[in-house]
């Protein structure tokens, strides 16, 4: 019996118009880690069909302000004044890769997984020719729409030249489906013959909790997958918050549709989160990447 997907709405919330108060730093990052804990939690009580348990943890995250104080700390949590904006670190890495980008007669098509904002950094450069898909958007310029229904490219009008996944793949809830956004990402990137170009390209940005202290998941995990999938780092940054990473996908890189990755355990300790990716072969009503 086929896998069922789950929605990604499950995992990560919808942002908001406005934030009505601010919040600390530690607030912002407890508030964030908490809410993330809670709904992974509900999720997994939900599939098991344990509504009593489900209804208790929804309980929780309602005496947390709900999703509306979420939105507010993913917001803040985001902003310039907390260095929180990963397009700076994407223009900065493709300046370095990309001698003529400030040159280019034709703009860069980018596709913003998950995009709060229509005033970023990308937005502002006029470098980019950039679309904005948010699960559940409340701002103009932000399509609502769930990365993994949206529609394949129907010709190369379709495909952008960049995807970006910043803060992304943590909040999809459950690491098949982590796996499965991945390997999506290469049905909507246009390939380009100019050599030496490291588009089309992918910018993951992940906590660098996820990369650093998981049970299953570290850097050497992270290459080997993204390997099997085609995709060659060619950029990297690491801070103590967050781990932000440039890929480029080579066009003679063969099918993903049977790429596999399993999970296992690499690291012990009852600190350890639980975070990692899995590969399994891709579902046969979707044409392989």
């Amino acid at each position: 019996m086929p896998r069922r997907t789950k929605s990604l709405a499950a995992g990560r919330p919808p942002t908001a118009k406005s934030s009505k108060a601010s919040l600390s730093s530690q607030a912002t990052r407890t508030l964030i880690r908490t809410h993330h804990a809670l709904q992974k939690q509900l999720t997994a009580a939900k599939g098991q069909g344990d509504q009593t348990k489900a209804s208790e943890i929804q309980a929780k995250i309602d005496s947390l302000g709900g999703l509306e104080r979420y939105q507010q700390a993913s917001i803040q949590g985001q902003s310039s004044e907390r260095g929180g904006d990963s397009s700076i670190v994407l223009i900065k890495f493709l300046e370095d890769v990309l001698p003529d980008l400030r040159t280019r007669t034709e703009k860069i098509k980018l596709l913003e997984v998950g995009a709060l904002s229509v005033d970023n950094a990308c937005s502002k450069s006029k470098l980019f020719d950039v679309e904005r898909i948010d699960l559940n958007s409340q701002s103009e310029g932000i399509l609502q729409q769930d990365f993994m229904e949206r529609p394949l490219p129907a010709n190369g009008d379709d495909n952008f030249d960049i995807i970006s996944l910043s803060l992304v793949l943590n909040y999809v809830p459950d690491n098949v489906q982590r796996g499965e956004m991945l390997r999506r990402t290469r049905r909507f990137l246009v390939h380009h013959d100019r050599d030496g170009d490291i588009l089309p390209a992918l910018f993951l940005v992940l906590p660098a909790a996820c990369v650093t202290n998981s049970r299953y998941f570290n850097d050497e995990t992270l290459s080997e997958i993204m390997t099997r999938l085609g995709y060659t780092e060619v950029k990297r940054k690491q801070t103590a918050k967050l781990v932000y990473c440039l890929y480029h996908l080579d066009a003679d890189s063969p099918s993903s549709g049977n790429a596999t990755y399993g999970k296992k355990e690499i690291r012990s300790g009852a600190t350890r989160n639980n975070f990692s990716v899995v590969l399994k072969p891709a579902r046969q009503q979707l044409a392989p990447g």
